[in-house]
This record gives structure tokens, C-alpha cells and sequence, in this order.
């Protein structure tokens, strides 16, 4: 077992949380591309194998950062108590989701506006009535019938409220009877960790999921709510157990098949299956379900294997990718629809998208958010200490180590 288990600082999950804001960003990359999935804006380029590989993402890209966020929680709470804790994660949520809403993502509400017919404007003319906070007509843009949009930044307010609510919820979860369902919970191996965890999530699918489709919308979204709460909630269990992690180490190789072998049978289903409710449907979620929760222990056990050491990058790309998450779909989304109009080729121009997300990105946190002290808080970085201007710039890329937990989404 690795005698980094169970130490205050966890260097895989900083890396896996590192490792899956990178596939967000590629994921929202890819879906410029990937033909009949809706997205904000299209290229005139699409790609039908992207379907595949982004179906694999798909199943578990969100539910692993809503894990890992509960791992980062159970860590923030051994040192925090719940007061200053809630108002810690509101402080740092809160902020980059209203400058977000403001600044970031309006031009991706304008270029869907431009795209859908729905506005012919300059961009200048767009905010003056977006921030008019009136519905626009209908399909204009996402949000566009409440006025303004988060898009991407959905993300931020789901965690503040579940993070919230854990706060809230504290002395149950720490009484007798709490404390011993979640060692139950721990104490789980073999079929019973890969299958009794996924029960609730397919359980939820069958009862909320076609009367609550996913809006992102925060307040209707309750088949959403299941899943990830659940997923929030099964991170914060695991925290630092090191009888669970070093099973999920263990247990990689045969989780590598179970993952391949489960996402076979839920590809095959998908294509058999109808909505409405059978038990070929029933047959279907209990795939998906299962298909999902394999995947992150698979993914839990190899990074648990391969990352947890204090790699030299490590603690920068901590503290970089709250503001790289923030930007991105908005670079992407202008870097996209500027270079679709140059008519490039599908070869070139999908490089050049994935290559300026990244440097735009880099460029961004590095040369402006990293060094305007009131921005860094805005974009989820921490304020700059009061330092001599020969410091601070020591304090641009911390050494090994440095990283604070509450740079832990």
C-alpha cells in the first residue's frame, strides 16, 4: 500500500482533478465537432467517429469531478468547521460563477444568437440587451428564456449547493448511525463495491429521468441532482480511507475489463432500446448506470496507482485550472467560429481549435489573471498575499507543496 494514503495531502486526486478539467476542456472542443449532439455553435466540419470516443467521456467525465470535489471536501472539513467552511465555498464559488456569468460567457450567448439567426448585431449592441435581463425569443441561445446564461459555469452553483447542504447536513452525517453507514460504505469490496453503489443511480433514473430531463438549470433538475448529489456525496465517504483505496489499486486490471466489457453492453442496448418505459429501458439504465460507476473506480484505481507522488507541475496546474475551466469554452467558442470562417479544412482548423483553447488559456491565467491581484479571486485563484513585488512574482508558480487545500474545487 502506499504510505501516502491517508496523508493530509493526496497528490492523485489534485492530479485526477488536474487530468479531468483537461477532458472537459477536450469534450467541449469535440462537441464544435461531433455531429446531431447539440451544442452553442458548430464548425462546418463534423466528424461522425468522434461519437464513440466521447461516449466513453460522456458517462463519466462529470459525475468523476463531482467525486473528486467530495474527496476535497472531506479533507477541507478535518480542518475547517462547517461554518467556515460554507462560507469559504461560497466565497470561492459564488465569485467566479457571477464574474463568469458577466464577463466570460456572453460572447458564447452572442455567437449562438448570430448562428441561430436570433440577433444581427455587434457584440457591443448584444450586451446592452442581454443585460436588460429579458427572455429573448424563443431558442436564441441557451438560457436565452431567462435572459442571461451560465452555460458551462452550471458546474459552480450545483457544487456550492451540494457543498452547502453537506455543511447543513454535518450532524447527521457525523452521528453514530451516520458514521456507521458510511464505514459500511467504505468496508464495501468485490461485487459489492462495483454494483451497490451504482443501485441508487439507477434507481433514480427509473423514477425521476423522464420526468425531469437535465436542464442545468439548477431548480429542475432533479435526475441530475441524484446522480451527481450521489456522486458528491460517495466522495466525501471515501475521503482518506486506506483500506478502500488501496482495493481500488488492487483491483485496477479486473476494473479494466469490467469497464470495457460494461460499456460493450451499454453501446449494443443503446441502439435496441426506446425511451419509453420497458424492460429493455429498464435493461438499458441499469447498463449506463453501472457502465459509469466502473469506469471512476477504474479510473480512482489507476490514478491512485500512477499519481499520487508530488509531481513538479503539480501544484501550478492545481492552481491553474479553476481559471482554465472558466475561460475555456469561451475561447473555444470564439476561437472556433473565427477560424470555421477561414475556411481552413477539417485537418487544420480542429487542430488549431484544441491548440488556441489551450493557449489562450495558458495565456490568460498566465500573463493577466496570475498577475492582476483583483482578478484572482474572480477566477478562482487565491488573493496574492501583501509581498514585495519580487515576491509575488515567486508566488506566480509556487514550488512543490504549496498548493493550499482550499485550491481544491
Amino acid at each position: 500500500m502506499n504510505p501516502a494514503v491517508g496523508a493530509e495531502r493526496r497528490h492523485d486526486i489534485d492530479a485526477l482533478r488536474v487530468f479531468a478539467f483537461a477532458l472537459l476542456i477536450l469534450y467541449h472542443v469535440g462537441m464544435f465537432y461531433v455531429p446531431d449532439w447539440g451544442w452553442h455553435v458548430k464548425s462546418g466540419h463534423l466528424f461522425e467517429w468522434l461519437k464513440l470516443p466521447m461516449t466513453v467521456l460522456n458517462q463519466w467525465r462529470m459525475p468523476l469531478l463531482f467525486l473528486i470535489s467530495g474527496v476535497a471536501v472531506h479533507f477541507l472539513l478535518r480542518r475547517l468547521g462547517a461554518g467556515r467552511f460554507a462560507w469559504a465555498r461560497t466565497r470561492r464559488l459564488l465569485l467566479p460563477l457571477l464574474f463568469g456569468m458577466a464577463v466570460v460567457v456572453p460572447p458564447q450567448a452572442y455567437f449562438q444568437a448570430l448562428a441561430n439567426g436570433a440577433f444581427d448585431g455587434g457584440y457591443l449592441d448584444f450586451l446592452v440587451a442581454y443585460f436588460t435581463f429579458q427572455p429573448w425569443p424563443p431558442g436564441a441561445f441557451d438560457g436565452s428564456h431567462v435572459g442571461v446564461t451560465w452555460n458551462h459555469l452550471w458546474y459552480l452553483p450545483y457544487l456550492l449547493v451540494y457543498s452547502l447542504l453537506l455543511a447543513a447536513l454535518l450532524p447527521l452525517l457525523r452521528s453514530r448511525a451516520g458514521l456507521a453507514f458510511a464505514a459500511w460504505w467504505r468496508e464495501l469490496r468485490g461485487w459489492r463495491l462495483w454494483l451497490l453503489p451504482a443501485a441508487p443511480l439507477v434507481l433514480a433514473s427509473w423514477t425521476l429521468s423522464a420526468r425531469f430531463p437535465t436542464t442545468h438549470d439548477l431548480l429542475h433538475d432533479w435526475h441530475t441532482h441524484a446522480q451527481y448529489g450521489a456522486m458528491f456525496l460517495y466522495g466525501y465517504w471515501i475521503g482518506a480511507d486506506a483500506g478502500l483505496w488501496a482495493e481500488l489499486r488492487r483491483r485496477r486490471w479486473w476494473l479494466l475489463g469490467a469497464a470495457v466489457g460494461t460499456f460493450i453492453l451499454f453501446w449494443w442496448l443503446r441502439w435496441v432500446t426506446v425511451p419509453e418505459p420497458s424492460v429493455a429501458r429498464a435493461t438499458y439504465d441499469i447498463a449506463q448506470r453501472l457502465n459509469g460507476w466502473i469506469w471512476i473506480l477504474l479510473v480512482l484505481g489507476w490514478g491512485h496507482h500512477l499519481l499520487n507522488r508530488p509531481f513538479r507541475w503539480l501544484p501550478y496546474a492545481t492552481g491553474a485550472v479553476f481559471p482554465w475551466y472558466v475561460l475555456h469554452q469561451t475561447v473555444t467558442v470564439v476561437a472556433g467560429v473565427w477560424l470555421a470562417s477561414r475556411s481552413l479544412g477539417p485537418w487544420l482548423e480542429a487542430p488549431l481549435v484544441v491548440a488556441a483553447t489551450a493557449l489562450g488559456c495558458v495565456l490568460l491565467t498566465e500573463f493577466v489573471i496570475r498577475r492582476v491581484g483583483w482578478l484572482r479571486p474572480l477566477l478562482g485563484m487565491r488573493p496574492l498575499p501583501l509581498q514585495s513585488a519580487d515576491e509575488r512574482v515567486g508566488m506566480a508558480c509556487p514550488a512543490p507543496g504549496r498548493v493550499s487545500a482550499v485550491d481544491r474545487l
